[in-house]
């Protein structure tokens, strides 16, 4: 952490705030402020305007600072060790400290006790006449939790000492202590608004503050309307007051555009009714003095008529056209939601889908009366819809590229990457890991098989072809045996076959003897026959 050497509220410190994201901003940044809406905010970064503080405004601040100095000795009594008022920043982010110890390890930032925070105290006791609470500091409003997570985030400390504080005359009378630790999630959300806060600065056009709420103004004052009768029409300014109420009627806006527009309509509205009501009792005061004054009445209730008619179609008006505004402020913000999601579902080339649902902007104006507040809170949700896209994008990205460089090679076995993706990083990392090594394993042994197989082949190829080897060597050697044998008992033929045999026993022929002997006895005796008929 940068420290500035700049007091607090100087014009110094003002300039240094104008340059930076600040804590103090954060919750309205996040569109959880109670003090300045995310438009206002937005508004003063782009054009460096504030608004003047007002009487009410720095009595505040005084009575907050007043029971800061107050409190700093009882904060530093709870730390043990003293604390320094500083402005610090952490490149373009900045946070004012209302303490700090010289080690920065841990904060103090103090607020002016309120029922938000002490319902936050799940317990209470009583201390030489201070009344103290304690509780949990992620129960307290997230416009403080917001503002603390981004001083950790600015100094690096490891946490934040809280203190509200409350006082009766010079005397504190009751306080809450709490001790707020870093919350990761908080702190995304915090840089990813400030991203997209940043953008929408930049795209911001410049108008003129708002003005204050309208509260609308009726058409001017008509005359009174004076008739006195006596059995005729003896006085009376009935063609005047005519003229005068046509000439207003008529000017009477009906084609409602802005909040004053409004404003005024519904209190024309009123107005009209009012007009009607006092015609009739003109119209009744004459009825009243005589039986029937034609030109009066028909006047009259002409008069009321075009009053009714005008206040019927004013609030007829302002019903319809303020929802048709309302509609196309909807759609204008869905229609900026749309193109921000598809830009960014662009950038992931179409391997994932970003599922995130579509902000529910008719929910966030609902209750909603004036279009000042009606923009901001689209505003504010749109804003709030595109950080929450960018986050899951940016999520997705590192995820991806991950995938890309440990998966490269896989990317066929991941058909549900989408489920996948979803998944919490290290948990996405785990998942792909293991549907790796399964892959692995299964291609390995589909490998071994192959080659068990092939294996198995070979031998049982080797094991043919050596049994034909040894087939055709008996084969030989038994040829080689026959032709032994005929050669020698060539010599010893007889006529008589017992001869013969006698002879073929004195031979070892093997296993093929039974065979061999016949064959050869058959030999032997178309020997003999030949040999017989050839000594003929």
């Amino acid at each position: 952490m940068e420290i500035h050497e700049i007091q607090q509220g100087s014009p110094k410190w003002h300039d240094f705030r104008a340059r930076h994201l600040n804590a103090s901003d954060a919750p309205a940044m996040l569109g959880v402020s109670s003090y300045k809406t995310r438009s206002q905010l937005i508004y003063e970064y782009a054009t460096g305007l504030t608004p003047e503080i007002d009487a009410a405004t720095q009595a505040r601040f005084d009575e907050g600072h007043w029971l800061e100095d107050l409190a700093r000795p009882i904060a530093e009594e709870i730390i043990g060790d003293e604390l320094y008022p500083l402005v610090g920043s952490n490149g373009k982010y900045a946070a004012s400290f209302d303490g700090l110890t010289a080690d920065d390890k841990i904060v103090w930032e103090h607020k002016t006790l309120n029922d938000s925070i002490r319902s936050a105290c799940k317990e209470w006791e009583d201390c030489e006449g201070v009344r103290i609470g304690r509780g949990y500091a992620s129960a307290l409003p997230e416009y403080l939790r917001a503002q603390m997570e981004q001083q950790l985030f600015v100094s690096g400390a490891e946490k934040v000492i809280f203190l509200a504080t409350k006082r009766e005359g010079e005397t504190l009378v009751e306080r809450v202590e709490m001790i707020y630790e870093p919350d990761e999630s908080l702190r995304q959300r915090i840089i990813t608004g400030w991203e997209q806060f940043e953008k929408d600065v930049a795209a911001y056009v410049p108008e003129p503050e708002a003005a204050p709420e309208p509260v609308g103004k009726s058409p001017e004052t008509l005359p009174a309307l004076r008739i006195e009768v006596s059995g005729q029409v003896t006085a009376s300014n009935l063609a005047e007051f005519k003229a005068t109420a046509l000439a207003v009627f008529q000017n009477i806006n009906t084609d409602l555009k802005t909040d004053e527009d409004f404003a005024d309509a519904e209190k024309t509205v009123k107005w009209c009714a009012d007009v009607e009501k006092r015609l009739e009792a003109a119209k009744e005061h004459v009825l009243g003095q005589m039986t029937t004054v034609d030109e009066v009445c028909r006047t009259v209730d002409e008069l009321k008529e075009t009053s009714r008619q005008i206040r019927l179609k004013l609030d007829k008006a302002v019903k319809s056209q303020k929802e048709a505004i309302k509609e196309n402020l909807v759609s204008e913000a869905l229609r900026a939601w749309g193109e921000h999601y598809a830009d960014l579902s662009a950038e992931l080339k179409s391997i994932v889908a970003l599922e995130i649902p579509r902000p529910n902007f008719a929910l966030a104006i609902k209750g909603l009366k004036t279009l000042s507040s009606i923009r901001n809170a689209l505003d504010t949700a749109l804003a709030q819809a595109k950080i929450d896209a960018d986050a899951l994008a940016r999520d997705y990205r590192e995820k991806l590229a991950w995938f890309d460089e440990t998966a490269k090679d896989y990317r066929a076995i991941f058909h549900n990457l989408q489920q996948l993706i979803a998944k919490p990083l290290d948990d996405f990392k785990v998942a792909v890991h293991y549907r790796i090594g399964g892959h692995r394993r299964n291609e390995e042994m589909r490998i071994e098989a192959e080659r068990e197989r092939i294996r198995k082949e070979e031998a049982a190829k080797l094991e043919a072809e050596q049994r034909a080897k040894e087939a055709g060597q008996a084969a030989i050697e038994g040829a080689a045996k026959r032709e032994a044998l005929a050669q020698d008992i060539k010599p010893a033929i007889v006529a008589d076959n017992s001869d013969i045999r006698e002879f073929l026993k004195t031979r070892d022929f093997g296993k093929e003897e039974s065979h061999i002997r016949a064959v050869l006895v058959e030999f032997v005796r178309f020997q003999t026959t030949f040999y017989q008929e050839k000594m003929k």
